[in-house]
């Protein structure tokens, strides 16, 4: 079971569900979000920060290390905030925020095909999907670049 918290940002415009991985680390390791409409005003320390497109995860570090040292027996030297991302101990639910709402309104109109030709539907779902992931990629969103 994996432990999942939504985050609001700084200037409380936004909010992002975030997965824990395994519950190794606890909600408070992700100390504060930044949106892209609020990320110039964060002062941003690469040693306890993550940018991902605009966005700017916070992280405590030292309970970060702390955690998965004595959870995982970790090398403390490795726990950065990168490590902590890509290997979803502390990373965005979905490949960014926001992705559920924005698939929603994507995908109707193949959903649709479903219902009159739903070999259509296959191909199309899938070509949807692969567009996608390549799309995400070029954007630059972190999750995706690692799929």
């Amino acid at each position: 079971m994996c432990l999942e918290i939504r985050k609001t940002c700084k200037c409380g415009k936004n909010n992002a569900q975030f997965h824990m991985r395994d519950n190794v680390l606890s909600q408070e390791v992700v100390a504060e979000l930044y949106c892209p409409e609020c990320s110039d005003s964060a002062d941003l320390n690469s040693e306890t920060m993550l940018t991902d497109n605009g966005w700017i995860i916070e992280y405590d570090m030292e309970l970060a290390r702390f955690m998965t040292v004595s959870k995982l027996m970790l090398d403390p030297d490795t726990i950065r905030p990168g490590y902590l991302f890509d290997n979803g101990y502390a990373c965005w639910l979905e490949m960014y925020p926001g992705e559920k709402i924005d698939i929603l309104e994507e995908r109707t109109e193949i959903i649709e095909l479903q219902k009159t030709d739903p070999r259509r539907y296959l191909q199309e779902i899938s070509n949807w999907n692969i567009a996608r992931i390549d799309r995400l990629k070029a954007e630059g969103w972190r999750k995706a670049l690692a799929a």
